[in-house]
Formats: C-alpha cells, sequence, structure tokens
C-alpha cells in the first residue's frame, strides 16, 4: 500500500512544564507505591543491573506494541513499565550497589529502550493501514535522530570533564509523552493527537540537541580563556 501525504500536524497545546508537573507527580506516587517492592527486591537481593534489564525488555515490548498500532496499549505498558529506571536506582542506593559501570549499562540500555520506542513509530506510519503517513515517517525518524543526538552530546561532555544536562526535553520528559498522552487519547481525532505529540517531541529533541551545542560550546569555551595565560 502506498503511503498517503498529508500535512505536517502542528502540536498541540502541550507544555513542557506541564510535562515535567505530570512526570514529578507520577514519580512522587510512583516513590510510595514502589517502596515496597524495592524492600522485597532488596530483601531478595535482585541486582539493580538485573532490574534494568527487565525494564528495557519491557520498555522495547512497548515499542513493539505502538509498531502494531495498538496505541493506547502501548502508552498504558510503557507508563506501568518504564518508571523501572526509579526501582533499580533505588535498590542500587539502598543496597549500596551503586557503580559506574552499573550507570553506564542503564544509560547504554535507554538509547536501546529509546530506539525501540521511536523506532516502533516509524513502523507504525510506515506500514499501519489507515494511518499510514509518509510526513510522520520522516518527523518519527527525526525524532529518533535527535533523541540520540541528546543523549551523546552528554556523554561527549561528560567525556571531557563538563555535565550537559540541559534544554527542555530530558529523558523523564520525553517518556511523558511517549506514555500518558497515548494511553488515554490513543488515536483520538483519527489519529491527530498522536501525532502531534510526536511533532512536539520532534521539535524539542532538536530544540535541546542545539541548546545542548551551545552550553557545551559556552563553558569550553570559558574554560579555555579562564586556563590561557595572561598578557
Amino acid at each position: 500500500m502506498a503511503l498517503r501525504r498529508s500535512p505536517l500536524p502542528t502540536p498541540g497545546p502541550v507544555t513542557v512544564a506541564l510535562m515535567k508537573a505530570i512526570w514529578n507527580a507520577i514519580v512522587s506516587g510512583y516513590l510510595k507505591v514502589i517502596a515496597p517492592v524495592a524492600d522485597w527486591l532488596v530483601a531478595k537481593r535482585v541486582r539493580p543491573n538485573t532490574i534494568t534489564t527487565v525494564g528495557t525488555l519491557c520498555t522495547c515490548t512497548a515499542g513493539v506494541i505502538f509498531a502494531t498500532g495498538h496505541i493506547s496499549v502501548g502508552g498504558w505498558f510503557l507508563g506501568l513499565t518504564a518508571l523501572a529506571d526509579v526501582l533499580d536506582g533505588t535498590v542500587a542506593r539502598r543496597t549500596g550497589t551503586t557503580t559506574q559501570f552499573g550507570a553506564f549499562y542503564d544509560s547504554t540500555l535507554d538509547r536501546v529502550a529509546d530506539g525501540f520506542l521511536l523506532g516502533g513509530l516509524v513502523v507504525f506510519y510506515a506500514t499501519h493501514p489507515e494511518h499510514a503517513n509518509q510526513a510522520m515517517v520522516i518527523v518519527a525518524t527525526l525524532a529518533l535522530i535527535a533523541t540520540f543526538l541528546t543523549s551523546y552530546t552528554n556523554a561527549r561532555a561528560e567525556g571531557l570533564g563538563f555535565s550537559a544536562r540541559v534544554g527542555v526535553l530530558q529523558r523523564p520528559e520525553r517518556i511523558t509523552l511517549l506514555s500518558a498522552p497515548q494511553a488515554f487519547f490513543g488515536l483520538a481525532l483519527h489519529g491527530w493527537v498522536l501525532a502531534g505529540i510526536v511533532s512536539l517531541l520532534m521539535v524539542t529533541a532538536w530544540i535541546t540537541f542545539f541548546q545542548r551545542m551551545a552550553y557545551v560550546h559556552r563553558i569550553t569555551t570559558a574554560a579555555s580563556t579562564s586556563t590561557s595565560p595572561g598578557e
């Protein structure tokens, strides 16, 4: 089936502040709920990296669900499982097993999960019999590229001794965008809600990438200036 062309949708009135508020509320409530679960995992000596692995597999499953067109189900599944990021960190702190490899492993699997989530949306827009859309294939692909670039810029900055965790769209907000609206709205309004969310994610991800580039340029330039010999 040929992909249908349609105008690029305009993002809805979703703000970064609202995304952060939603995420903080979810995390706050989730921390209270998972406390007994964390206690049980600590008692059973479950390793934080095991939790990270299971959480990543669940998030990848949500991406596969997106690809099959069950957007609402994928949103709910992602919302219920992606917060394993919170759980593995909680267990690591309680057991004193926070390690450099654990941080590396967690960050690496986050990229795998991001690839599955956004890749699932690319497949959805490329193959779905009712919602196939060339423009949205491009939008979702650009969102995927920008997501990896934002992560890479921070990783390279940390390699230079700096942190570049700045910008309007970091991973918590990205997960909020990919879970809550999909869970509640799915393919409402003939898929325009989803298209608007994916478009918003793409735009803000690229903004974040350029913000991080500018930030690293600024701090590295300042560092070079401060270490230059005086006249």
